[in-house]
């Protein structure tokens, strides 16, 4: 079987536009669905992040009233498999070649340090020049943004892509204030972002680019992946 890369944020702060401060963290359930789906298909899952760091969970994420009542579930498998593996990677340090896939999920971090990350970027182009495959759900996406060509341009300018919708951003609460919206970022540099209904379920698939809207899309968009893998097997 196949190794997967999950590459998390190591931001626990979202700083506003107005200088204030938002905490963050990994959304339990985007980082426990993929994971729960890629290990039961027999699938070896290793964690990498900027400098090697454990980002903390998103408090929201474990709240029944924010997340659902089976965040729970998801707070559980996200602890224990984080804390199974152990330090996750340097993401300077992790070598593309020993992966199949790499999957960014989300919480507000990407939108503080994976989007402008170079070493990111690097293992994206390099994953997109493979035809690897690369996932990424909620603000996951803003991770792709990283993928930046040596003239400026976007790599995945002109792609379908997913993610948390300015709508939804709205909804949650955190769109007054924050220095700029993922979707409308997307757009302005060219992706082709579709959307379903807020907080409903959507996936899209672009080649061997697997987006999520928003948590509840974490699971379909695993298993969208882990097809993905066998067909190719």
């Amino acid at each position: 079987m196949s190794k997967i890369l999950i590459v998390m944020s190591a931001a626990d702060t979202w700083v506003r536009a107005d200088g204030s401060t938002y905490p963050t963290g990994y959304w339990a359930e985007e980082l426990a669905a993929p994971h729960a789906a890629f290990v039961a298909a027999g699938h070896t899952v290793d964690f990498a992040s900027p400098g090697g760091v454990l980002q903390p969970l998103d408090a929201h994420s474990a709240d029944p009233a924010v997340a659902g009542e089976g965040c729970a579930e998801h707070v559980a498998h996200a602890q224990a498999a984080l804390a199974a593996f152990g330090p996750p990677f340097d993401l300077a340090k992790v070598d593309l070649a020993d992966y199949a896939a790499i999957v960014l999920p989300g919480g507000h971090g990407p939108v503080v340090d994976l989007y402008q990350d170079a070493d990111l970027g690097r293992l994206l182009m390099e994953a997109d020049d493979q035809n690897k495959i690369i996932g990424a759900v909620c603000h996951g996406p803003a991770g792709l943004l990283s993928a930046t060509e040596a003239d400026g341009s976007w790599r995945f300018t002109g792609r379908r892509m997913a993610a948390f919708t300015d709508e939804e951003e709205e909804i949650f609460g955190t769109a007054q204030g924050a220095p700029w919206l993922l979707a409308g970022r997307l757009r302005e540099l060219g992706a082709r972002h579709e959307s379903g209904p807020a907080y409903q379920p959507y996936t899209v698939q672009d080649g061997t680019l697997f987006t999520g809207q928003n948590p509840a899309s974490s699971a379909p968009m695993a298993d969208a992946i882990v097809a993905a893998l066998a067909a190719s097997a």
